[in-house]
């Protein structure tokens, strides 16, 4: 368990905005950041960072945390995981307290694993840097073969495994590694004769695979033989840690560049990146030794909406580059295709060119790539009509799956003109296939998903300030029934406190009006009839408040930060949701235009306050005869339950007199 002041150090050095940039290109809008959230699918941004406060808020899927709960939300890593990323990131030394066995079997796992990736990735590259067997073979390769530099090297983190099959196993075994995560992390492989380990990358060159965050989640393995028979390529497996469908290589690497350039060039292999990367052009990513997927096509949209695929020029080339296009269509993305020339694949073109002659290169010539498409299928065709109507037809597909209606139509207009095509044929075809009527239920059901998604998503203008409205677009106040639960009014009352606790109101008393503070009448409130939380999340923000509060005195406001910041990850994150939580206290600058009364805070609080007190206590009385009433048939001591039923039914019925005037 790491100790208390390690995690707060980690805290204190987490800075939102640099930790959130690592995953998603943000951009400053006044004093916050925005971008398109990670979480979730949009066009518009929704996602604030609000680097005051150390918060993110999306107002499109309701998301929100501090550093280190995105840190968790991304990687789907555990608190202490979370913190040792983020340690990592600042150089924090982690100090941890004496684990129990509970703590240990949780973290052993995952993070197991990750360390076991580390060590074997500096023991594949100490092993091809220093040993006669690495330097001759693997160095070799990666050095005078493909030209790859001792930075490049380090940098990619590239190494080589021994050829003896079982030299790596035995080694981290000797090192402390167990079995169990050398073989759930794919580095070895039990055989089946004695159930020994063997290697599964032995006389390989070592491509690490890095997550989002720089942590070695997997490898690829190059073999040097050329025996048809072994496979070129051996790959991790997937495990807890690696989803080969979920990872982009090299992307660690180029999600600066790429958000700087606003592109992501995608190219097939890993010595394709490494090779462009070392050339200086280093927005350059590749998917990972499998299909362009959904879920790596998202990853890259937190950096970027524009990818360009380069792709060898041969005939096999061309028809590579025309597999996986339509995933990228439908996730909204813009895309370019570059041809390389016949003799040349992206590896062998970066060690051919300089930067500036690549980037010319690419920048002259880059094609949209429905232009492309229609005619490389257009010169398919030729003459043939049964050719051309397919070619046609694929085209609809294709432009059926752009959610951008005024997009759509300008392809329409587009592709009619390249293909030579009846512009209103080719639009009623993709409208019929975008409406369902032509059995694409895919492309329905995505486009109808995705404007669902934007009638939904507000573009507020502060991180703050997002009132509820009904569905005339007027704001709207949020009333607690009586069928509110007990939670509910919990939460409620716990948002009035860490919002509202240090602001003051008055009631009217008689003729007079009594002045009330928030924190203050909350816990004689609840003081005055012994009660407590029942849910333990929103009763560790009570005692952590009035902690506070007690050292700090009536009226003083508690630090933000303390709950933003708390040592519990679900205290922090529900903070936060409170703190940025829809907020009955906007006043609407329309209704002041109209000249139409709207409460102040103090009148406002004046009423919410008491009101969700007296339901939360009405809740609490109704649980408690509840379970009176099922002690009833068993409980020995008859008098003393059926005494405390009548206390609790007459305490009722005055709370909901009390009651009946409030709502």
């Amino acid at each position: 368990m790491i100790d208390r002041e390690t995690i707060d150090r980690i805290y204190a050095a987490a800075n939102i905005v640099d930790i959130v940039g690592d995953y998603v290109t943000l951009r400053r809008k006044g004093t916050n950041y925005e971008a398109c959230c990670p979480f979730h699918q949009e066009k518009t941004p929704s996602f604030k960072v609000s680097p005051q406060r150390g918060i993110y808020k999306c107002f499109g899927c309701g998301k929100t945390g501090n550093a280190i709960n995105f840190v968790m939300e991304s990687e789907s890593a555990t608190y202490p995981e979370a913190l040792r990323i983020i340690a990592k990131r600042y150089g924090i030394e982690v100090r941890e307290e004496k684990m129990t066995d509970e703590d240990i079997a949780r973290n052993n796992t995952r993070e197991s694993m990750f360390a076991l990736n580390a060590w074997a990735a500096e023991y594949f590259q100490r092993y091809m840097m220093y040993e006669e067997e690495g330097r001759s073979v693997g160095l070799s390769y990666f050095s005078s073969l493909r030209g790859f530099t001792d930075a490049t090297i380090s940098r990619f983190g590239l190494g080589f495994c021994p050829s003896n099959g079982a030299r790596f196993s035995e080694e981290a075994r000797a090192a402390g590694y167990k079995s169990e995560f050398l073989l759930s992390t794919g580095l070895s492989i039990e055989r089946e004769s004695d159930g020994s380990l063997r290697d599964r990358f032995y006389d390989r060159v070592i491509f690490p695979i890095h997550n989002i965050s720089g942590r070695v989640v997997g490898f690829g393995g190059r073999t040097q033989r050329t025996d048809k028979k072994v496979a070129k390529y051996q790959n991790s497996p997937e495990s807890d840690i690696y989803n080969k469908r979920r990872e982009v290589y090299g992307l660690f690497f180029a999600k600066k560049a790429i958000g700087q350039e606003d592109n992501a060039i995608l190219v097939e292999g890993y010595a394709d990146v490494i090779s462009m990367h070392q050339a200086g052009v280093e927005n350059v990513v590749a998917s990972s030794g499998t299909s362009l997927t959904e879920d790596q096509i998202r990853l890259i949209s937190r950096f970027t909406n524009n990818i360009t695929l380069m792709f060898d020029g041969d005939s096999a080339g061309v028809k590579a580059a025309l597999r996986g296009v339509d995933l990228i269509l439908k996730e909204g993305m813009n895309v370019r295709i570059v041809l390389l020339p016949e003799e040349h694949d992206p590896d062998t073109f970066a060690r051919a060119n300089s930067s500036e002659q690549l980037r010319e290169y690419i920048t002259k010539n880059a094609q949209d790539f429905l232009a492309f498409k229609a005619r490389l299928l257009l010169g398919e065709a030729t003459n043939d009509p049964l050719k051309r109507t397919e070619a046609i037809n694929d085209m609809v597909h294709s432009i059926s799956l752009i959610s951008d209606q005024i997009k759509r139509s300008e392809y329409v207009r587009y592709c009619a003109e390249i293909m030579n095509t009846d512009q209103q044929t080719l639009a009623v075809a993709v409208a019929r296939k975008v409406d369902g009527v032509g059995g694409d239920s895919e492309a329905q059901d995505f486009l109808r998903r995705q404007q669902f998604r934007e009638r939904q998503q507000a573009t507020p203008s502060s991180l703050y300030v997002a009132p509820p409205v009904n569905e005339q677009g007027v704001p709207t106040k949020v009333e607690l029934s009586g069928g509110t639960t007990i939670e509910t009014l919990e939460r409620e009352l716990a948002k009035y406190l860490i919002k509202y606790g240090h602001r003051n109101y008055h009631v009217l008393d008689g003729r007079d009006f009594v002045e009330y503070n928030v924190a203050q009448f909350i816990f004689d409130e609840l003081d005055a009839d012994e009660l407590q939380f029942s849910v333990e999340v929103y009763r560790t923000i009570l005692e952590c408040y009035r902690k506070e509060w007690e050292s700090l005195g009536v009226g003083a406001e508690v630090p933000m930060h303390i709950f933003i910041n708390h040592h519990n990850p679900d205290v922090s994150r529900v903070s936060i949701e409170l703190l940025t939580s829809d907020d009955n206290y906007v006043i609407s600058k329309i209704w002041e235009k109209k000249d139409v009364h709207i409460e102040s805070d103090e009148e406002q609080l004046a009423e919410g306050v008491p009101k969700a007190m007296v339901l939360f206590k009405w809740r609490t009385l109704d649980r408690r005869i509840a379970e009176l009433n099922a002690r009833l048939a068993t409980d020995e001591d008859l008098e003393g339950v059926l005494a405390l039923l009548t206390k609790y039914q007459a305490a009722r019925v005055a709370i909901a007199k009390t009651a009946g005037r409030l709502i």
